[in-house]
């Protein structure tokens, strides 16, 4: 039951993620057909529109921190995230087992560090309300809770793999390299 709440999590932040992506290109895609359409009414002598999205670029990044961030849980389980595996193939199985467990072990820690300081910033910004420099003014808090949501969803991720591993079990990222390794999909 709770291996699918969390898996459950995990997608519907990756989903996020992937809509935050077709966000950006439906945007960029937006603003290019408003210059093409000013361009073309400037050459037809006619005064152009303006069509542009205000801030544009401001949304941009604040929708590819969300899309980078709430990705990483879903992409650690799928093995997504650079590791180094041919030093766990060198020592073998039992020394990878620890190997595993201290890496598993840090990231958990810099990824609830990454997710408290990104928390304090947002509480920092809903404080003071810090807005953004564009022509839209955007609470930073809204963007930086999404931020703090990827990063906490991450460090859920990792401490999931990590009480898998505890029990002596293969984490997800493991069985996706090996099935990877087997040339599975």
């Amino acid at each position: 039951m709770l291996r699918r709440v969390l898996d459950h999590i995990y997608n519907a932040a990756l989903g996020a993620a992937c809509l935050a992506m077709i966000a950006i290109a439906v945007l960029v895609f937006v603003q290019i057909i408003g210059r093409i359409i000013d361009r073309a009414l400037i050459l037809s002598g006619v005064d152009p529109l303006g069509l542009a999205i205000p801030s544009l670029s401001d949304f941009g990044g604040f929708l590819f921190v969300a899309a980078a961030t709430l990705a990483l849980p879903a992409t650690l389980r799928a093995a997504g995230h650079v590791r180094v595996t041919l030093a766990l193939a060198l020592f073998g199985p039992r020394a990878g087992r620890v190997l595993t467990l201290a890496v598993l072990v840090i990231a958990l820690g810099l990824a609830g560090f990454a997710a408290w300081h990104s928390g304090v910033q947002m509480w920092d910004s809903l404080s003071f309300n810090t807005v953004s420099f564009g022509m839209v003014k955007v609470p930073l808090w809204i963007p930086q809770a999404v931020m703090t949501t990827g990063f906490a969803l991450l460090a859920l991720a990792v401490l999931d793999e990590l009480m898998i591993a505890l029990q002596g079990q293969s984490p997800a990222f493991r069985l996706a390299e090996t099935k990877r390794s087997e040339g599975g999909h």
